[in-house]
């Protein structure tokens, strides 16, 4: 037999190494009913899950809670799935839970996300399908059941920040039997009416169960064919539905839905202010640009001295004339001379100069062609000799060769 003595703490301590060992314990699902639940400032849950014939501890932390989408109660019946250890200031085991359904709800979430992944491939959650909202909605309509809180939460917003505001109520079934179909039904009808600017659909908290309507593929897909942007505002913050991601935009409660929805008219009026001032300061910076402009063009000489610009300018006009009359006439001069020059070459070639110093010109009679040797004569031959002053006809009485 061992005579190891422990302290309280190693024997604790000993005991949670063992349990965290055991392979089934490190991952291990508990069906019971929460009792004595306490959720304490620091965010952490504390509970009992019990049965009939035992209980056992349980603590969620905070950081765990991410995703949850129900706030635990007394009575309720839930899957706890964690870890087994021991506390070990207590010496109690507990379990440490990591993630926490409602009992019977596993079918409802494997639904939820069938039909989350189906209408997602068919492009119904696309930001390119997702219309905006109207900046001044005239009317708004809400549709939701008309004696739950939503409504009046919604109508109290809207009152509030804009009372010119129209509200249509379509009051419908947010849960039970028939409520997808009513809630389908009404977002058509809003869509046969031509006074509607915007629709808000949804209800107050619940549980998966009493939230499902809006989980429905009837309702996802009366969201999507409206012409009329939605808004969807179902439960909590934490809560999600497929109407949330079909929808042009989803509000975390029905009260930020209206806020969503409405400007306030405070903020319209000094919007309306700006523009109006903006406006006014454009206008005035053009009309003092123009009115300086037109102060230029009035002190212009041109307006203050009319008569001495257009003696400037008929000055101007001499000097042109008589600076083409100039180069006109020293055009013609040059061509002139060039003419002179051209004459002067001719006469100096021409033939009728040499026919001045004593020379004449032969040619066959009749004939313009000069005889330039006597091979070309013959006897009793009738030539034509031309002098600078006449020409005479002759006959050809002998020839003597050289």
């Amino acid at each position: 037999m061992s005579r190891t003595i422990f302290t309280v703490h190693q024997l604790n301590d000993y005991v949670r190494i063992l349990l965290a060992r055991d392979p089934i314990l490190k991952n291990v699902r508990v069906r019971g009913e929460v009792s004595n639940f306490k959720l304490h400032t620091s965010g952490h849950m504390y509970f009992s899950l019990k049965d009939e014939q035992a209980r056992i501890q349980c603590v969620l932390f905070r950081q765990k809670r991410t995703g949850l989408g129900f706030l635990p109660r007394d009575g309720m019946q839930v899957i706890a799935a964690g870890a087994v250890s021991i506390y070990n200031r207590d010496g109690q085991y507990q379990l440490y839970v990591e993630s926490l359904e409602q009992d019977g709800l596993g079918d409802l979430h494997l639904a939820f996300e069938e039909l989350k992944k189906r209408l997602r491939e068919e492009g119904l959650f696309d930001d390119r399908f997702k219309k905006n909202l109207p900046l001044f909605p005239k009317k708004v309509a809400v549709i939701t059941s008309h004696t739950g809180a939503a409504v009046q939460d919604i109508i109290h917003v809207i009152r509030q920040r804009n009372a010119h505001v129209d509200i249509l109520i379509l009051p419908v079934a947010v849960q039970g039997q028939g409520a997808a179909e009513q809630i389908a039904r009404a977002i058509d009808y809003a869509n046969t009416r031509n006074d509607i600017d915007l629709l808000i659909i949804g209800r107050g908290g619940g549980s998966l169960e009493e939230l499902w309507a809006f989980n429905e593929e009837e309702v996802a897909r009366a969201v999507f064919r409206s012409e009329l942007p939605v808004i969807s505002a179902v439960g909590h913050e934490t809560d999600f539905t497929i109407a949330d991601f079909v929808a042009d935009l989803r509000a975390a409660t029905p009260s930020n839905a209206a806020e969503l929805a409405v400007p306030v008219t405070s903020s319209i009026l000094s919007v309306i202010d700006g523009l109006k001032n903006k406006l006014m300061n454009t206008i005035n910076g053009y009309l003092m640009g123009k009115q300086h402009k037109l102060n230029l063009i009035q002190n212009h000489y041109a307006f203050q001295m009319p008569r001495l610009l257009i003696d400037q300018q008929s000055q101007y006009a001499d000097q042109l004339s008589q600076r083409i009359a100039n180069a006109m006439q020293s055009a013609l001069q040059s061509r002139e001379e060039q003419l002179a020059r051209a004459a002067s070459s001719l006469e100096a070639m021409s033939p009728l100069k040499v026919l001045h110093r004593g020379y004449a010109i032969v040619s066959p009679e009749g004939m313009r062609t000069s005889i330039r040797s006597i091979q070309q004569l013959a006897p009793s031959q009738r030539v034509t000799v031309l002098f600078h002053d006449g020409q005479a006809v002759c006959r050809v009485e002998e020839l003597q060769h050289e």
